[in-house]
């Protein structure tokens, strides 16, 4: 019997098992069409049962009719054993000749069960002879399953064999807040990712750990803190008649013998059908020169699968953007990924990643001998997005300006005339808890096609995702889809790449493709006289925050900065410099006090 907690809505999709859960869904919306028989095995704890029992439930949904068996292999055999014993084989074999969707769980104990085995197998052969679909779920591989027969594990291959995984660090948080939200708990700050930190893979043990945390916050009536979370859970068989099923087959291979003939006129009427309701038949018309008779009404079911999801694009599409009715991408089940596409990228600009915040100017900032670098590539990269330095990595210690420096490229490139998409500027600690928030919501589809849709993507404090699996993972992807495009990339960190513990190879090659500056914390002597303008809050940037020297003067007199009083210095509103103060051939020249300092030009 089906567990009615265990659904897709509250099956957190990651990335060890992202390709089970997809197959489970096309399953779902067309049983029997693809991957028929559908093999799911993991290690135990890790969701088997639930994404079963969520195809059941999403099956029964979708198609009301269908008539869905959900069984454990010990249940099956002890209903083959009692059947037997009480004379009912009969009705025992009867009860799956009905069955539209079996699912059969922990399958690894068909090991050295050969009549078992052999009823399996007619099941199987009875149900897939008949368009219907088979679901299996085991611990262990099929070849790893001991003693089963060769014929059955030739069944197998012949569908799709799909493992899970260990969740990753992101899936795991995901998982956990997604388990306090359906109990309507909170835990303190950071227990929950503390939680995911540890060496707990099994999600069934991550949520007995969860368990525990929420009932001693509630026995206690305290808020839980971090520091709380280790120190409770401690350092962690068949008669030998005539086969019945065997019968059923030649019936059916019978009356389909009798209707080749008449496939074609089916067919055909099925074009007709199609072809009035705007559809492109070309898939069908295909059909029509094959030598043997195609199964009609699945080719059908499955094309009418392709154009309601072209049907449901085109309705998102036109929500967005009503341009889009009556476009001949909605029209082409050929073309469907490309409406795929064309969705997620409206999706995208209708709701962009975080953007620049305003207030940063590359102006802003104090030229230094340490940062100029930084500023000439910041400079460039803002002239030619995507076509020197990208990847851009700017390395710097806290209060260096990483932050207003990459604010403020990205407010410039969200300012070009030429921008076609948005500029995506977040922290790196953003970029990762957006990510476990699709992981939660099951929209990482979604997340994915908001950054691939951007002009150019800001990261301020990579370090954040080191260790992080999931989120280099899917930064890795991202990455190059962008810098295929020569979309801009920019990124900050505050150490070296060689000082990260845990950064996958692959990403690191990748960040050192590009150009990498270093920037520093301006000197006393490099602000004086100097004002930069940070919104409040921003602590990277705050060390640029300057004293103006103030003077009676018209606003023609030049500033002669040694000529001021020290009583004159007062906090002044921001006033344009001339150029000749930004000119890279100045220098400060240092005195013995600051009104002591004057400008100087190198010849």
């Amino acid at each position: 019997m089906l567990d009615g907690q265990f659904r897709f809505d509250n099956f957190v999709v990651g990335a060890a098992n992202r390709l089970a859960a997809s197959a489970a869904r096309a399953v779902c919306e067309s049983p029997g069409s693809v991957y028929n028989p559908l093999f799911v095995y993991s290690s135990p704890g890790l969701g088997k049962t639930h994404l079963l029992a969520a195809i059941g439930h999403q099956a029964r949904a979708l198609h009301p009719e269908l008539v869905v068996e959900y069984v454990s292999l010990e249940d099956f055999v002890e209903q083959l054993h009692l059947a037997i014993g009480t004379g009912q084989a009969e009705a025992f074999k009867k009860r799956y000749q009905s069955v539209g969707l079996l699912l059969l769980d922990d399958v690894q104990f068909l090991s050295g069960r050969t009549e078992t085995q052999s009823e399996v197998l007619r099941v199987f052969n009875a149900l897939q002879s008949t368009g219907r679909q088979i679901v299996m779920a085991s611990d262990r591989a099929p070849t790893d399953i001991t003693d089963v027969d060769e014929r059955l594990l030739n069944r197998l291959s012949g569908g799709l064999i799909v493992d899970m995984g260990t969740p990753d660090y992101e899936t795991r948080v995901a998982i956990l807040r997604h388990k306090c939200a359906e109990r309507k708990t909170r835990l303190g700050q950071g227990v929950l990712e503390e939680l995911a930190r540890s060496s707990i893979g099994n999600v069934r043990e991550l949520q007995g750990a969860l368990n525990r945390l929420i009932a001693h916050q509630a026995l206690m009536g305290e808020s839980l803190s971090v520091s709380d979370v280790w120190q409770i859970l401690g350092a962690a068989q068949l008669s030998e008649e005539p086969d019945e099923f065997e019968t059923f087959l030649q019936d059916i291979a019978t009356g389909v013998a009798a209707s080749v003939d008449g496939w074609r006129l089916r067919l055909g009427e099925r074009i007709a059908y199609w072809s009035g309701q705007g559809f492109r038949t070309a898939i069908l018309e295909q059909a029509l020169d094959l030598s043997e008779a195609p199964d009609v009404e699945q080719l059908d079911a499955s094309f009418t699968a392709v154009t309601d999801r072209l049907r449901t694009l085109e309705a998102a599409a036109i929500k967005l953007d009503a341009t889009h009715a009556g476009l001949a991408v909605f029209r082409d089940p050929d073309r469907l990924p490309e409406a795929e596409r064309l969705v997620a990228r409206a999706m995208a600009l209708a709701e962009p990643p975080l953007a620049p915040r305003p207030g940063y100017e590359l102006s802003a900032l104090v030229r230094t001998t340490q940062n100029r670098l930084a500023l000439r590539a910041a400079a460039a990269v803002i002239e030619g997005p995507g076509r020197q330095y990208s990847p851009l990595l700017i390395v710097g210690g806290t209060g260096a300006g990483k932050t207003h420096l990459a604010h403020a490229i990205g407010a410039a490139l969200a300012s070009r005339e030429s921008a076609g998409g948005p500029v995506a500027c977040l922290s790196g600690d953003e970029f990762v808890d957006d990510l476990i928030a699709a992981l939660q919501r099951g929209d990482v589809e979604g997340w994915r096609a908001r950054y691939r849709a951007v002009d150019a993507l800001i990261i301020d404090g990579v370090q954040a995702i080191d260790g992080k699996e999931g989120t280099q993972e899917e930064l890795f992807h991202l990455f190059n889809a962008l810098h295929q495009d020569h979309r801009q990339i920019v990124l900050t960190s505050d150490r070296p790449l060689g000082a990260y513990i845990a950064l996958a190879e692959r990403l690191r090659t990748r960040f050192d493709g590009g150009l990498s500056v270093t920037i520093a914390a301006p000197s006393p002597s490099d602000r004086v006289g100097r004002f930069t303008p940070v919104p409040e809050g921003d602590e990277a940037a705050a060390p640029n925050i300057d004293l103006a020297i103030v003077v009676p003067f018209a606003p023609e007199e030049p500033v002669v900065a040694a000529a001021v009083e020290p009583s004159a210095l007062v906090m002044h509103g921001r006033r344009s410099l001339d150029s000749f103060f930004f000119d890279s051939e100045k220098i400060a020249a240092e005195w013995p006090d600051a009104t002591g300092r004057v400008l100087e030009e190198l010849i």
